[in-house]
């Protein structure tokens, strides 16, 4: 009616709001859920950042709040499955959880008893590590490892063992100060919120932004300056600019003196067996000279005397030992004319007077806008110092340059030249995060030893000192499945993932009985060689009938590939439904400024009406660690210690005081330490899900060397007495492996695994070529912001951004092939071959191809239907490479992976393009699968 104004009922936008941690990517952000009440209580209708979170401050992304579909997803299990097809038929049958927690013991329990390497219980993205890992270890198998080993091991191991920690997780740009920042290799997956924030902040103030990736997307889009560099070639190009500081003399001589090993002598004595190890005095400690005087003194502690400068440069006799110290090597290194500006530019397809001036840049920042805080601060000598001198240049580096076979030295020469600059905790520069930093020293030694039901004498995953610290068999063989920390690959510190499949299905170097696996879609995205990975899973034993690899357990939360090759199936909750533990203890989400963990927990119950219905796979865990009688798990009456997960977070102590998490415990008042509080869940919850300690000011920086910091992280439990330590510009640990190569020590590597021990194991940061010059193309992969590995598969909202991924193909390669947008090419590489659509792209290395990863599907997984866009044009590259290395005509099995850490080498992957007909599907296309859950509705309409 004119003149009338319609009201209508408004309806409160949510009727309960609950707080908790995001899991649709790796930030871990703060969110609101909001929820609704109808017929069947609660659920979620909506989902939006906490802005009092440390972590996202409120910020959250499409994808995040896309976390509503997550949770209601189509391909969501639904009870225990127990396989009564063939593998990979997808043909299974509904079972209860005490029939499969039975099975499971039945399963394990005679493993345990006879010979405990025969289980191989390795975990994908999950965030309970120090649960899962301790589990495995009272179990008593050396065979345990998560997902790092083909993610980006090479960037952690590097970072620890040169300056005790490296990006993301371990630390962050100095975002308030940083005037100059780079990029390496990143995509838009990792710690995503956060740099987006920051990116934020630098443009605001009008800081430069230089973003180095063969691709041209996301950050790099939004950059200053784009170098579009040719993969596998970052470490030439980060050499090189160290050279070019070096050359010009743009280093921090008083930083590398007072907080690295530069001045340490070492041993220059080729034939020697101790050549390249550090001189020690009769205490054991590293010795320097005294510039000017020649006096010999030890580099810290009794004996140094105020004023004395050790000395960077020069030849000298200590005790009729001929020595150097480690600047002197290393500049030696770097002045090699193979790392000249001139010299790199082609190959990294950047120009010379390009890295010429981003290094004249690099130094200008540092050294001629140098910025000084007034904020006095005491080092580990008691010296009190003014103020806090700091060098405004950051960076940040991912996945792409460390999926690579050169990848460790690459990362290590990045954390190298952020040294030089003196640019690591200090103002401006890169800043760690607690419980960071951590030296060498304070991390484990792996250990393996296994024996029947006994535990492991200490953890599984660790830093060899040297060849004693190997993980090997008498006969001087590998003892575990995935051969990590064999003289294969020595530092593989986050095991070998991508290799367990292979040498299970090989029995190299011996048979398993059960594959455990938690959240790792090995028979598809996650696995290189996915098709003949497919084929190990489902391949007979001619001598006794059965599969190769005996028996299968896969705990999942969706109906993914790698479901359909398990013979047990344990049906996890979603992120919604379920408790986790955000630990300082595992993977934090601490920033520079604070320590901070955080928990999820069940803002709804789970519910799949009708069946059996899901448990959290860290409950499902602990029940079996009680069932299975392993050491820990059962109280001094023999009945189960943990009633859940829940109650394992809150009362596990990993040693007296410290738990899983660190806030409001004893009687709810300490942080840190203290005893178990069994109201320390609620404290969580009421505060928005996380926890937050905040570093004194005097300790904010340099906290390497920092007695403020040192002693407020012992206060905190990080370590039990203070860890100040020095930066390694050398790393003595490979030196060490490098000795035995040459036939030095009692453990030496096989004969022929010598050669590549000379070639890639130098203690100082080089650059080795990886890939095959027959094959002119390289093709890489990148995570796209809407997906997450394949943890988007079945989301409805963010199928609707990448239902398909095409391969991005350089404008001049287009040109050459007679290629437009929407025509079909084959790629070709030394593994396989694949047929897939293409789009035209410019912003792109001229010899790069490159797609969105994990995109393409199998039909029949993730409740898609037979049309699904991503089962007919999506696809994978993981088919074009493989976990092995093409035969080298020796008949040994080379490891596609880096030599040093083991990680997966993705990226080294080189092809060739030919134009190919019109078609209606990629290629490969395998048979479907059957679905343990069904299809998805065709339509979907959702009321939020």
């Amino acid at each position: 009616m004119a003149g009338r104004a319609e009201t209508f009922p408004m309806r409160p936008p949510a009727d309960a709001i609950r707080k908790t941690t995001c899991y649709m990517c790796a930030c871990r952000c703060g969110i609101d859920v909001h929820l609704r009440r109808d017929d069947d209580g609660l659920r979620v209708s909506h989902i939006e950042g906490n802005r009092d979170h440390p972590v996202n401050r409120g910020v959250l992304c499409a994808k995040g709040s896309a976390g509503v579909m997550q949770h209601l997803s189509p391909a969501r299990l639904r009870a225990p499955l127990r396989r009564v097809g063939p593998r990979g038929s997808g043909a299974f049958e509904e079972i209860s959880w005490e029939e499969a927690l039975q099975t499971a013991c039945d399963w394990l329990a005679p493993i345990r008893r006879s010979d405990p390497k025969k289980l191989a219980f390795f975990t994908g993205r999950d965030q309970s590590q120090s649960l899962t890992s301790w589990w495995a270890q009272q179990f008593g198998t050396p065979n345990y490892a998560a997902h790092g080993g083909f993610c980006s091991v090479n960037m952690a191991a590097a970072g620890i063992m040169t300056m005790g920690g490296a990006f993301w997780e371990f630390g962050a740009p100095d975002w308030e100060r940083t005037k100059y920042f780079m990029l390496f290799g990143v995509a838009e997956d990792h710690d995503s919120n956060p740099i987006k924030i920051g990116l934020a902040k630098l443009k605001a103030r009008g800081a430069r932004v230089v973003a180095v990736n063969p691709v041209r997307t996301g950050y790099n889009a939004i950059a200053d300056e784009w170098i579009g560099i040719t993969p596998g070639t970052d470490g030439l190009f980060i050499l090189s600019l160290a050279r070019e500081l070096v050359r010009t003399g743009h280093v921090d001589l008083a930083y590398l003196t007072r907080f690295t090993d530069a001045p340490l002598l070492v041993i220059d004595e080729p034939r020697a067996p101790d050549h390249g190890l550090f001189l020690r005095d009769a205490k054991g400690r590293s010795m320097s000279v005294a510039h000017g005087s020649g006096k010999i003194l030890p580099v810290d502690g009794p004996g140094r005397q105020d004023g004395e400068t050790p000395a960077l440069a020069g030849r000298y006799c200590v005790n009729g030992r001929a020595c150097r110290p480690v600047f002197a090597l290393l500049a030696e290194s770097l002045n090699d004319a193979g790392y000249a500006a001139d010299a790199v530019a082609e190959r990294c397809g950047i120009p010379a007077e390009t890295i010429r001036r981003i290094a004249a840049e690099l130094a200008h920042i540092a050294f001629t806008e140098a910025i000084t805080l007034h904020q006095p601060w005491t080092d580990m000598h008691g010296v009190q110092h003014p103020t806090m001198t700091g060098r405004p240049v950051a960076f940040h580096a991912m996945r792409g340059i460390s999926a690579h076979a050169n990848g460790f030295q690459t990362a290590r020469a990045l954390h190298v030249l952020q040294i030089l600059l003196g640019s690591v905790e200090t103002p401006g520069g890169f800043r760690f995060k607690p419980p960071y930093p951590k030296p060498l020293s304070a991390h484990p030694k792996p250990c393996a030893g296994c024996q029947p039901d006994t535990p492991l004498s200490g953890p599984h995953l660790g830093f060899p000192r040297g060849p004693e610290d190997l993980c090997l068999t008498a006969d001087g063989g590998p003892a575990r499945i995935d051969k990590a920390f064999s003289w294969e690959a020595p530092f593989s510190a986050h095991g070998m993932m991508h290799m367990v499949i292979a040498n299970a299905h090989a029995a190299d170097p011996y048979p398993i009985d059960t594959l455990f696996l938690y959240m790792a879609n090995m028979a598809w995205n996650s696995s290189m060689n996915t098709a003949q990975t497919i084929e190990m899973l489902t391949d007979i034993d001619a001598t006794t009938g059965g599969y190769k690899i005996p028996r299968i357990i896969y705990s999942d939360a969706y109906s993914s590939e790698m479901v359909a090759y398990a013979d047990l199936v344990l049906p996890d909750t979603t992120y919604l439904e379920r408790h986790d533990c955000i630990s300082l203890l595992d993977r934090p989400i601490s920033e520079p400024e604070a320590a901070s963990d955080a928990i999820r927990w069940p803002v709804v119950a789970p519910s799949r009406p009708g069946h059996e219905g899901v448990r959290g796979f860290q409950s499902v865990l602990i029940d079996l660690g009680a069932r299975l009688s392993l050491p820990g798990f059962l109280d001094e009456a023999g009945a189960p210690k943990f009633r859940d997960y829940a109650d394992y977070m809150v009362r596990h102590e990993r040693r007296p005081g410290i738990g899983p998490l660190a806030g409001w415990r004893g009687n709810g008042d300490a942080h840190g330490r203290g005893a178990p509080n069994p109201d320390q869940l609620q404290r969580y919850i009421e505060n928005g899900g996380f926890f937050t300690a905040h570093i004194p000011d005097a300790a904010q920086y340099m906290k390497p060397w920092n007695a403020d910091y040192q002693d407020w992280a012992v206060a905190m439990g990080f370590y039990d007495t203070p860890q100040p330590y020095r930066f390694s510009l050398y790393l003595e640990p490979l030196a060490k492996i490098q000795r035995a190569g040459e036939g030095h020590g009692a453990r030496q590597p096989p004969e022929h695994l010598r050669p590549r021990i000379a070639q890639t194991f130098s203690p100082l940061p080089i650059w080795y070529p990886v890939t095959d010059p027959d094959y002119p193309l390289h093709a890489i992969t990148q995570r796209p912001a809407a997906m997450y590995h394949a943890w988007g598969s079945q989301n409805a909202w963010l199928r609707q951004i990448h239902g398909e991924n095409p391969l991005y193909v350089p404008g001049s390669v287009c040109d050459a092939h007679g290629l437009a947008d929407g025509d079909w090419v084959w790629l070709t590489s030394p593994h396989g071959r694949i047929r897939v659509p293409i789009a035209r792209m410019e912003a792109v290395n001229p010899k790069t191809l490159w797609t969105w990863n994990a995109i393409g599907k199998r039909e029949g997984a993730w409740a898609l239907g037979p049309t699904a866009p991503e089962t007919t044009r999506g696809f994978l590259l993981n088919h074009l490479i493989g976990e092995l290395l093409p035969e080298r005509g020796d008949g040994r099995r080379w490891s596609n992976s880096d030599p040093i850490t083991g990680q997966a080498a993705w990226y080294d992957l080189t092809v060739r393009l030919e134009k190919a007909r019109q078609a209606a599907r990629s290629d490969p296309c395998f048979a479907p699968i059957a679905s343990s859950v069904g299809r998805g509705p065709k339509d979907l309409a959702f009321e939020g």
